[in-house]
């Protein structure tokens, strides 16, 4: 049987009442070495609280919901990782909840989470704005992380994709480049606007300005920057540097510079956006600027719970800023290339899945 508070009390010495204002976070004052001895006992004694219980006292029920648009994104899973990586260091729990991307099924998504003990909700990855007449009604506070259309609204956590489209195009204008192609991706996507903002800004902060048919509309795919990219090798001016708007165009770019007979970067400098994955294995490894997704997600948790704590309020959008990635693709010197940094999540699997069972 787990053990109850009589049998810490009985174990430590002190009052069942002192003891379940220590396991409940009480704010009645308590002496820290007695908050230790009656926390270390607790845990060899191998306590557990009872939530349902805690739950009926307090209101809240440490929980929270996630809404996302769709679970197989490349950018869900780090964000959702950072949300739950802080719910953790204050015991809180998540359900999640995918959408795929069909306002009906947000809709009812929303419903379902209202409708269970959650004291809050994310929506990761969102299109829209996510609003409906439940969770209106549920006074239940709601934080939204890497919004993909549309103006700024309050309680938003996002990327500063000007601030990232600068950090490329200033790179390659460090490197020495003044001829430098743009490959965008779909006009109406608002981080598109935001990352032709911060090219255009960058360069007239320079001095440069780009001719017409340095700037190539894209699809975020690698078919689509290659052909954005042909289409730059063609231009009256050859441009000698390209940034593209993510890394699968990038990717396209090099290939479409390679098929022409020409060199990356010896020829072509490329710097892509995102950081994903791929981008450290292929060759040459691309230069790229993260999205800091889990770094978003880490953020919204942190709103959540303490509007969760406070009562709901109204916070203005919360820009998060990337950072450059530098490796093969721009022609930096060795000293400038960005060290590799750890692996959040391979390396342990790795271990795992080479571990004798039997040892």
């Amino acid at each position: 049987m787990p053990p109850k508070l009589e049998d810490i009390a009985r174990a430590t010495g002190f009052s069942i009442a002192t003891i379940s204002r220590v396991l409940n976070n009480s704010d009645y004052p308590v002496k820290p070495s007695v908050r230790e001895k009656i926390l270390e006992t607790s845990q060899a004694m191998g306590y557990r609280p009872n939530q349902s219980a805690r739950s009926l006292r307090t209101d809240r029920t440490d929980t929270i919901g996630i809404l996302v648009d769709d679970l197989l994104s490349p950018f869900t899973p780090p964000v959702v990782r950072g949300i739950q990586d802080y719910l953790k260091k204050y015991n809180f729990l998540s359900l999640i909840v995918n959408s795929d991307w069909d306002p009906e099924q947000e809709r009812a998504g929303i419903e379902t989470l209202v409708s269970r003990p959650v004291d809050g909700i994310i929506f990761v990855e969102y299109s829209h704005l996510a609003t409906s007449e439940a969770l209106a009604q549920s006074n239940k506070p709601a934080m939204f992380v890497h919004r993909l259309f549309g103006t700024p609204i309050k309680n938003s956590v996002v990327p500063d994709e000007t601030y990232g489209a600068s950090l490329a195009v200033g790179h390659l204008i460090d490197l020495g480049h003044r001829a430098i192609g743009y490959i965008n991706g779909p006009a109406d996507w608002h981080n598109s606007k935001e990352r032709l903002l911060g090219y255009t800004d960058t360069l007239a902060k320079h001095g440069i300005q780009p001719m017409v048919e340095w700037i190539q509309p894209g699809d975020w795919e690698v078919e689509g920057g290659y052909q954005a990219a042909r289409s730059l090798l063609d231009a009256p001016i050859r441009p000698t540097a390209i940034f593209a708007a993510n890394d699968l165009m990038a990717l396209g770019a090099i290939y479409a510079i390679q098929d022409a007979g020409l060199r990356v970067p010896q020829d072509i400098a490329v710097v892509g956006y995102d950081n994903r994955d791929f981008t450290a294995i292929v060759r040459p490894q691309i230069t790229t600027v993260v999205m800091p997704v889990y770094e978003m997600g880490w953020i919204a948790a942190e709103m959540l719970l303490k509007q969760i704590a406070d009562g709901p309020e109204q916070h203005d959008e919360i820009k998060v800023q990337g950072e450059l990635v530098v490796r093969d693709t721009c022609g930096a010197d060795e000293a400038q290339k960005t060290r590799p940094g750890p692996q959040r999540s391979t390396s342990p699997r790795r271990v795992l899945l080479h571990k004798n069972p039997d040892s």
